[in-house]
């Protein structure tokens, strides 16, 4: 009898001593520095655009900076939403971050019915750049500047085709405003991408386009195309010409404040995302914005690094606020529908 007691006594002496070592495993686990693992940066478009290449710009500046590697994952779909919806449903362990620009803001109206919010299912980590655009146009077009193309477009019975690169691009609503703005009749050409529309433009099958500054730049000077104005530049840096192309004005310049607008980049993080950790990635991220050959091809490519006091999770915060109510308004008032 007292052999029995004394063999259960051993066995919840050991079930209690397994149990604390259990408890103890995985309080060393939570306990271990951050971050002890690599790192997943979605990125809500296919490699070789223009968002993919600001996530290979910080790539390996931040993983120097955090002791872990970066990893890049390539999720697209639906304007981007696929990806962001993906990052919001993931731990809120800093293990996933998501890089995201206009399309984010203006996808929450495009898509009424996402399984996640913007604002409520992230938390942002910090700002990263801007990048210039011109109102450019094929080589055949008769105006020779701003002024003149106002004129062209609002002649009755014009009837101007934009190219843009999908529905819900920075392209399609920078194309949207620009007509709302002039007050001229348009008509809206989608195509598979960027690529596509310029080269329809180049082909003179379309008549305008919103192109990347730092891609138009050289077809401008080559005489392949036109280009009539920078839309944007001063709502977040301050700065009013791009200096590939300082001879044109910025919308702004010309008399319409409402096309102050800019093809911005952040990053954020699943909501919940502990505050330590979004401090930390958010200096990873200054990290990277502050290093010498990251803004070298930045400047390089057409870019605008946000200032350091804009780099934080609360400016980043109020950006994406605002451009939300922008994109909101814009599509709503034309009644934009994503196909």
């Amino acid at each position: 009898m007292l052999g029995a007691k004394r063999r259960e006594l051993i066995a919840l002496v050991g079930g209690a001593a397994a149990w604390f070592l259990a408890v103890a495993a995985i309080g060393a686990a939570s306990a271990q520095p951050y971050p002890s693992r690599p790192i997943t940066l979605v990125v809500p478009y296919p490699p070789g655009g223009a968002t993919d290449a600001i996530a290979r710009i910080i790539q390996d500046s931040m993983s120097q900076s955090l002791g872990q590697q970066v990893v890049i994952e390539n999720i697209g779909g639906a304007g981007g939403m696929i990806a962001a919806g993906r990052a919001a449903r993931a731990a809120p362990d800093g293990y996933t971050v998501l890089l995201h620009q206009v399309a984010l803001a203006a996808g929450m109206t495009l898509y009424p019915n996402l399984a996640f919010d913007a604002e409520k299912d992230f938390v942002p980590i910090g700002l990263i750049n801007t990048a210039a655009s011109t109102l450019a146009a094929r080589p055949t077009l008769p105006p020779n500047d701003i002024a003149e193309l106002v004129r062209w477009m609002k002649t009755p019975g014009q009837n101007v085709k934009i190219a843009h690169p999908g529905v819900g691009s920075f392209g399609h609503l920078a194309g949207v405003l620009v007509a709302e703005e002039i007050g001229a009749t348009v008509t809206h050409v989608p195509y598979r991408g960027a690529g596509p529309a310029l080269n329809d433009l180049l082909a003179g099958v379309a008549d305008l386009s919103s192109i990347s500054a730092v891609v138009a730049g050289p077809l401008v000077k080559a005489g392949k195309i036109k280009a009539y104005a920078i839309i944007g530049r001063t709502r977040f840096i301050g700065r009013t010409r791009f200096a590939g192309l300082p001879e044109l004005p910025t919308m702004g310049e010309v008399g319409y404040k409402k096309l102050d607008l800019d093809f911005w980049h952040m990053l954020l993080a699943p909501a919940g995302t502990p505050r330590p950790i979004v401090e930390r990635l958010n200096a990873a991220l200054r990290h990277a914005l502050a290093d010498g050959r990251v803004r070298k091809t930045f400047d390089e490519g057409g870019m605008d690094v946000f200032a350091a006091d804009q780099q934080t999770p609360e400016a980043a915060g109020a950006l994406l606020k605002r451009e939300l109510k922008l994109w909101s308004e814009v599509i709503r008032a034309n009644n934009i529908a994503a196909q």
